[in-house]
């Protein structure tokens, strides 16, 4: 498979050094007008995995679902997600529509709307042996994103927007065997640190173990860079930590980071294109005219 890229947005994205990168990958080719670079198609499917995930006696619950990404991984790894839950109704759309979570109960809701026992009927019937909570809060009030505003400005904790301690009353509420919290590595930032603290003291108080993981997704064999920070509690000693599987050019006995082509390339396709989409024409220079934040 090859991907096909416009001389003219290459001259005005990438450097020499760049270019000389894009060269050397190997059947690369170009002519007056494209460049041609080869790609193979890393997909996979989650359907497969889907039977052991409704065979599994350890169930999850689902919060800030979004559109499932932690979802989607916690029933690959064999929990039996019961339900999930959004204030946002595209979210929930999203996840209805896809065959993955047919089985799963969803919200479109608010989670301060919610407590344990909106999830009594769902968790009686199914009668897990095991049950996890998957969340990953809000990450604005963290975020790098809003670095472009002053100290003063950010609320951190404050903000209203920090859900944690909304995520925390539910855990306290249901009580269950162990949690995932997923957030934004900038948590960590000492203007943030103070939620990580409060954090850390609910965790004690409520009898949980748990440790923190920053993580960045590259180095587990996702396709891309992204730097995220997670508590993994139970109400078990934790022996386990997550194990890295992939390093820069398979340093380390790992395998090398995955090529994001591998993983996009097949989406570029004109069935599933909208206006808008394609890059030819825009310069680098209409981009640093958009003001931060915005």
């Amino acid at each position: 498979m090859e991907y096909q890229l416009p001389i003219s947005i290459l001259n005005e994205l990438c450097d020499r050094q760049h270019r000389e990168v894009l060269e050397s990958f190997e059947g690369f080719r170009s002519d007056n007008e494209y460049i041609y670079i080869p790609f193979e198609d890393h997909n996979y499917e989650c359907m497969p995995y889907l039977q052991s995930a409704l065979d599994s006696k350890v169930h999850g619950l689902s919060f800030f679902s979004g559109g499932g990404g932690l979802d989607i991984g916690a029933q690959m790894s064999g929990i039996k997600v019961l339900s999930s839950l959004d204030f946002e109704k595209d979210a929930i759309e999203t996840l209805k529509a896809n065959p993955f979570f047919a089985h799963t109960v969803h919200h479109h809701s608010d989670i301060r709307k919610v407590n344990g026992l909106t999830f009594k009927n769902i968790i009686k019937s199914n009668n897990p042996e095991k049950l996890v909570l998957l969340g990953g809060p809000p990450c604005q009030p963290f975020s790098k994103a809003g670095y472009w505003r002053t100290l003063a400005q950010r609320l951190g904790p404050d903000d209203p927007r920090n859900m944690i301690g909304s995520y925390l009353g539910i855990i306290d509420d249901i009580k269950p065997d162990g949690f995932i919290l997923e957030n934004v590595e900038s948590i960590m930032h000492p203007h943030n640190i103070q939620a990580v603290e409060d954090l850390a003291n609910a965790l004690e108080q409520m009898n949980y173990n748990y440790v923190l993981v920053r993580a960045n997704a590259c180095d587990y064999g996702v396709p891309q860079k992204r730097k995220r920070v997670f508590f993994i509690a139970s109400k078990n000693k934790i022996n386990g930590y997550p194990i890295q599987t992939h390093s820069e050019n398979g340093k380390d006995s790992k395998l090398p980071y995955e090529n994001v082509l591998n993983w996009i390339g097949r989406f570029d396709i004109p069935r599933i294109t909208m206006d808008g989409d394609n890059a030819e024409g825009l310069h680098y220079s209409s981009l640093i005219q958009v003001p931060p934040g915005s």
